[in-house]
């Protein structure tokens, strides 16, 4: 007590900086959000994609075609594969839960030598021209989520078997509305004609103006190779219908593992187990994508879905406002008995409709059926 004897109170006016009790701890600085713009960054061009690792083509001019209007660049791109660099990469923390699939432009940093055990980094994923989406199973709704296929491809090549397995119209239908969904072209690719005629589906998709080529085994494929040149095209079809057999006719190297038709159930084992990317020695890709058994559009609207029957939608300006087209209102029945359009469209559109609000919607000719 005798040591404070006379000590007198601090005033207001006298406390300074070294009074104040700091706690250690944490800085105040906020954290910043500016991204490196990782300018440096080489373009690579994804051609396959494995468990989180995506193999990356780089070149100079890696993907850049492929659009219409756009063949001769594309062939530019394609044609540059002799000369890239197969890179392998990882996607980069920055892009959070950013999807890459095959057909993907893409901006690559770190080592991208493509030796051996290394491992460049995906910082940036440019825009799309499009993309390709489809839903597992419209009547499953613990798994109606959309599902990216390819990105960039300007051509879908449908591909349907005439014979063993029969083809089947409602999942073409399905892959058409898809197709006019992400603004792709269209082509109807008709394999073992040896075993069938084409002139049913050919005559059934002739309102369209649906092109279409027809191949047997064996055959020529001058005129599919024309359709593919300098373009970036997808292949999809069911197992079974010779996807395989023609990426491995065109693209020699390929070596896609071909299977064959269960003679019990009539339709063939999955033997693509993830999609690819291939260069076409003429130029141009093709993007080979493992069989589907479903091709889902719950994530597509009712108009996209009845959009991608240009033949019917014409018919569809006599309907009462908010028409669903599955009842009897529908004008679509008076339009198809006029003879402006096969019924067997309208009775596609319909079961596709259904589908999407839970419908079973089994894709088989009735002939087809047990």
């Amino acid at each position: 007590m005798g040591a404070d004897v006379g000590r007198r109170p601090l005033r207001r006016r006298e406390y300074d900086e070294d009074d104040v009790r700091v706690r250690p701890g944490k800085g105040s600085r906020p954290r910043t959000r500016i991204r490196p713009a990782h300018e440096d960054a080489v373009q690579g061009f994804v051609v396959g994609v494995d468990r989180g690792r995506y193999t990356c083509l780089v070149t100079d001019g890696a993907g850049r075609g492929g659009r219409r209007g756009s063949r001769e660049r594309g062939g530019r791109a394609a044609k540059a594969q002799a000369g890239g660099t197969l890179v392998v990469a990882m996607k980069a923390r920055e892009l959070g839960r950013k999807g890459i699939v095959v057909g993907d432009r893409v901006a690559l940093v770190g080592d991208v030598s493509g030796r051996p055990d290394t491992l460049a980094r995906v910082v940036r994923v440019e825009p799309r021209a499009s993309m390709l989406r489809r839903s597992a199973d419209d009547t499953d709704d613990t798994d109606g989520i959309e599902r990216p296929v390819v990105a960039n491809a300007d051509q879908l090549v449908i591909v349907v078997a005439l014979a063993d397995p029969p083809p089947r119209p409602r999942m073409i239908d399905r892959m058409l509305v898809a197709a006019y969904d992400a603004d792709i072209e269209p082509l109807l690719c008709l394999t073992k004609s040896d075993l069938a005629s084409p002139e049913e589906i050919v005559s059934l998709y002739a309102p369209l103006g649906l092109p279409y080529v027809v191949v047997h085994k064996g055959g020529e494929l001058d005129e599919l190779r024309e359709r593919l040149r300098d373009r970036i095209s997808v292949l999809v079809g069911h197992s079974g219908v010779g996807k395989s057999t023609l990426v491995n006719t065109l693209v020699p190297h390929a070596n896609r593992a071909v299977s064959h038709v269960n003679a019990v159930t009539g339709r063939g084992r999955h033997t693509s187990t993830s999609a690819v990317a291939l260069e076409l020695p003429e130029g141009g890709w093709i993007i080979d994508t493992p069989g589907v058994r479903s091709f889902g559009l719950a994530h597509i609207s009712a108009e996209t879905v009845v959009a991608g029957f240009p033949d019917l939608v014409e018919g569809t300006v006599g309907c009462p406002k908010g028409c669903t087209h599955l009842g009897e209102d529908c004008a679509l029945d008076a339009w198809t008995a006029a003879g402006h359009a096969d019924p067997a469209r309208l009775d596609s559109l319909r079961r596709l409709l259904s589908s999407r609000e839970g419908a079973a919607d089994d894709d088989r000719r009735p002939d087809d059926l047990p």
